[in-house]
This record gives C-alpha cells, structure tokens and sequence, in this order.
C-alpha cells in the first residue's frame, strides 16, 4: 500500500509543510485538510516541501492549488520546494511553474 505523510512546522517566513510519499487521489484530501488547519498571517510564505515525493497526480496538484488558495485568501505567499524532476515537468507541461515560486530546497524558500 502506497502512504503519504504530511509534517509541518514553523520557519521564520512561514510554515514549511514536509510531503513524503504518494500525493494521489486517496491521499490528496489529506493534504487539503492539513493545509486549511494552517493559521496564515499577511506577509507570510507557506512553503510545501516536495523533497519526499514519489508520486503525484492530478488530485495531488489539484491539492496544491488549493493549497495556493489558502495562502492567497490570507494575504500569504506560497511556494513548492524541492520539486522531484517528474513532477516539475508536468507542472511545467500545464504551466503552474509559472504561478507557484519554486525553489530547489525548503531553506532557500
């Protein structure tokens, strides 16, 4: 079986969420609701560490933009980190590196 796990914690920006595994269509949810249980403050950056994932699909990245939402309706900013290479081409391939900030490791976000 296939598992996703989902840890956040404080940094100085903003929260950085850590995801380890698989961000598919049984584990997207998880995501959503870790995400929306985030106090987000003006000025702050949410930070989603994806060093950990082995898969994503389109719930996974629906997840994110969700995730995004979150951040924007609270005056945040938002950005992956650390994005496996299979899935940065497909957020290329749909244009989505063009909204979310990417950076190669959660301490350069």
């Amino acid at each position: 079986m296939n598992s996703l796990t989902i840890t956040d914690r404080d940094a100085a920006a903003g929260p950085v969420v850590e995801v380890t595994g698989d961000l598919d269509y049984t584990h997207a949810a998880a995501l959503r609701r870790q995400v929306e249980r985030l106090t987000l403050r003006p000025g702050q950056c949410l930070v989603i560490d994806l060093a950990g994932l082995r898969f994503c699909d389109s719930s996974g990245i629906t997840a994110l933009l969700a995730a995004r939402q979150h951040a924007l309706a609270a005056g945040a900013d938002i950005a992956l980190a650390a994005v496996p290479a299979n899935t940065l081409r497909i957020l290329t391939v749909i244009g989505l590196d063009q909204i979310f900030t990417l950076h190669p490791a959660a301490s350069t976000a």
